[in-house]
């Protein structure tokens, strides 16, 4: 994984200061809910990796900037990538190097809202990222 390309497949969950977990990129899922329970079967709590099924990896890792919900708990940030970018990620401080740099702009403009933001939007944020970096 290059760092201008966006991992195809990427499905990302997290939750804001007031907005609750929930999916901010889908992967291209109609449902992304049973790949994502199916990746994360095995992973413990915290941050971390885990191998999944159809060379899928669970990704697990605190906000970087420690951010917080209103009720003060830290933000986790739970990915599922597939193919050759998920193999190259043996580690929850590996895949935060290579991962969040996707995301880390569409966090900072939404994660503060009072509701949470379509994932055409945040896609939309991701893919002007991707092409500022190109």
């Amino acid at each position: 994984m290059t760092s201008d390309e966006i991992p195809s497949g990427l499905i990302w969950a997290t939750r804001g200061r007031t907005w609750g977990f929930r999916f901010l990129l889908d992967g291209g899922h109609v449902d992304p809910l049973p790949t994502y329970e199916a990746a994360f079967a095995s992973m413990p709590d915290g941050p971390g990796v885990v191998e999944g099924p159809d060379q899928t990896r669970a990704l697990r890792i605190d906000d970087p900037l420690g951010r917080r919900d209103s009720a003060g708990r830290v933000i986790p940030h739970e990915f599922v990538l597939a193919g050759a970018p998920a193999e190259a990620i043996t580690s929850a401080a590996e895949g935060q190097q290579r991962v969040w740099p996707f995301v880390q702009q569409a966090f900072e403009l939404v994660w503060d809202r009072d509701n949470p933001p379509s994932a055409t939007e945040v896609l939309r944020h991701v893919t002007a990222r991707s092409d500022h970096q190109a």
